[in-house]
């Protein structure tokens, strides 16, 4: 791993500097007024009316290719504008993102040997494949244990199989979350190699036919209820060039009851085949035929990533891209009363904090010597859709951009001691979160819960799968002061219980220095990176590498 040379701070304003543990470092006149005028352009007053913009009735929750996203898009392009950011794709500031939307019918089942399987109640089952019909007819079926192939833990579940025309059976989660004394992958913390994505990516990539996951509630860090409801209805993924072919022709999930039903015609304890499972890479024939018919409706639309760029004093060439997500649910009209999904945590506040950081940026001077570039992308909500194809397809390139920096869902809990890094231990970019935090008089810990992969979440991890260095961070667990503590405890049951609903409004009564708090810290944590003269990295523990 390489070292990162940190480099000195500059002096924030004096009452922002009141509230650290410590005195910063020297700076130069020029340093000080700079960043003087950064932290009393970042504030909760400043943040406020975007924020309420954003997530108002008007713009109708933000759902991509409705009218609600042109009125987000006229909005941002023209905050951009007005601050002075350069257009980020030529000389416009749009990329388009051509959408595929998928809904299987719910009228399917799906036989396993002598059993059938209800959709929603024991099975979901759906195709990625642009096609009206998608039928896999007696399909051999393998265990596969986690579905992993990972050369840098030295497993591959795989390995000696041809699948070509089966259907592999999977475990959700990794070999380290059941097993932590076992050392397997990073103990109870989740990889990539856990999250189901990879599982398909995976056996696509070994050429299955179909791939089902088996759900359990804990590793997978949620219940049945969410899996039914999550892969019911439209679906959405990236227009594909070969449309779809290249994916399993039918990928879904079987409940733990059904699975096990499974094994134990195949003369097979389920428990004790993901006990081998656990401890190596692991397969074996489940003697079972599976068959099921998925028929698809599909419809192709467009919508649009959002990049503007503050220009580099010395290197513009090279860039350091912040993140979030302008999108949400849209409305339901089969809704009595209020029909909007407003979005306003999730994730007005991040593509706020975004506009009024560019703004801070932009009354820097000098700049700094990289390019700071601003990417607001759309479909997070359908699947990271916007930051996938933007990092399948770069505007500026891979091998000029730096690192990235991921804002959504912003902290509205109020100021807190600590900031709360997800996926810890990833990137050397910690060493300049730290360096920011200690001046703020926080301390930098690891999120509440590893083991559901939050990292693999959000918008930062399309940049991590190309090799781009990114950071995911929001604030911590521990209030600032005793009000905030009481503030904290009635509006984290609010917030939490408005999540995905249309009670996630703006609300007056919101205590936004939090979110302000968090943008003045990743902005100081860009600042670094932008300036220094050696690039952030992946640690050796990390399962991303640039390439």
């Amino acid at each position: 791993m390489k070292k990162i040379l940190l480099l000195p701070l500059v002096v924030s304003s004096v009452a922002w500097l009141s509230a650290c543990s410590q005195e910063p470092a020297a700076t130069t006149p020029t340093e000080q007024n700079n960043f003087d005028v950064v932290y009393n352009s970042i504030t909760a007053d400043k943040i406020a009316p975007p924020l309420n913009t954003l997530a108002s009735d008007e713009f109708e929750g933000r759902l991509p290719t409705t009218a609600g996203e042109k009125k987000t898009l006229d909005f941002l392009v023209s905050e951009f504008k007005r601050l002075g950011l350069e257009p980020g794709n030529g000389d416009s500031y749009l990329q388009a993102v051509e959408l595929m939307e998928i809904t299987a019918d719910p009228d399917m089942t799906m036989t396993i040997g002598d059993h059938t399987f209800d959709y929603k109640t024991d099975m979901v089952a759906g195709s990625k494949r642009e096609q009206d019909v998608v039928t896999l007819t007696d399909s051999e079926l393998v265990f596969v244990g986690y579905g992993i192939h990972a050369p840098e833990y030295d497993w591959n579940d795989y390995e000696g199989l041809d699948v070509a025309g089966k259907t592999v059976v999977i475990l959700v989660n990794d070999p380290g979350f059941e097993n932590p004394q076992g050392g397997k992958f990073q103990g109870t913390t989740m990889t990539y190699y856990g999250r189901w994505s990879y599982k398909y990516e995976e056996a696509s990539r070994q050429g299955a036919a179909g791939a089902i996951i088996v759900h359990e509630t804990a590793p997978a860090s949620y219940g049945w209820s969410v899996v039914a409801n999550s892969w019911s209805g439209p679906q959405y993924g990236l227009v594909s060039p070969d449309k779809g072919a290249s994916r399993v022709a039918v990928e879904g999930w079987l409940t733990l009851e059904a699975a096990s039903r499974v094994f134990a015609d195949a003369g097979l304890n389920f428990e004790e085949e993901k006990a081998k499972a656990m401890q190596g890479p692991y397969s074996v024939p489940l003697d079972q035929n599976m068959s099921v018919t998925v028929k698809n409706t599909y419809q192709a639309s467009t919508s649009y990533n959002v990049l503007a760029t503050l220009p580099g004093s010395e290197k513009p060439d090279e860039h350091v891209i912040y993140t979030s997500h302008w999108d949400h649910l849209g409305k339901d009209e089969s809704l009595e009363g209020d029909q909007i999904y407003n979005g306003a945590h999730d994730n007005a506040t991040g593509t706020a904090a975004a506009l009024v950081m560019a703004e801070a940026f932009s009354k820097l001077t000098p700049a700094p010597k990289r390019s700071v570039s601003f990417l607001i992308v759309t479909a997070e909500e359908q699947g990271l859709l916007g930051s996938k194809y933007y990092a399948d397809n770069p505007i500026i390139p891979l091998d000029k951009t730096v690192a990235n920096i991921n804002m959504d869902a912003m902290n509205v809990l109020g100021k807190t001691k600590d900031i709360a890094v997800i996926g810890m231990g990833k990137s050397d970019l910690e060493e300049e979160l730290t360096t920011a935090a200690t001046r703020q008089g926080r301390t930098v810990t690891q999120e509440d819960r590893p083991e559901a992969g939050y990292y693999y979440r959000s918008d930062h991890f399309s940049f991590a799968k190309v090799g781009v260095p990114a950071l995911y961070a929001k604030g911590g667990s521990e209030p600032f002061d005793e009000e905030t503590a009481k503030y904290r405890k009635r509006t984290s049951v609010i917030v939490t219980g408005c999540y995905h609903q249309v009670c996630d409004k703006f609300r007056d009564d919101w205590d936004l220095s939090g979110i302000s708090q968090d943008t003045q810290l990743l902005m100081e944590v860009g600042y670094l990176v932008a300036n220094k003269d050696s690039w952030p990295q992946w640690r050796e523990t990390s399962e991303f590498q640039r390439n």
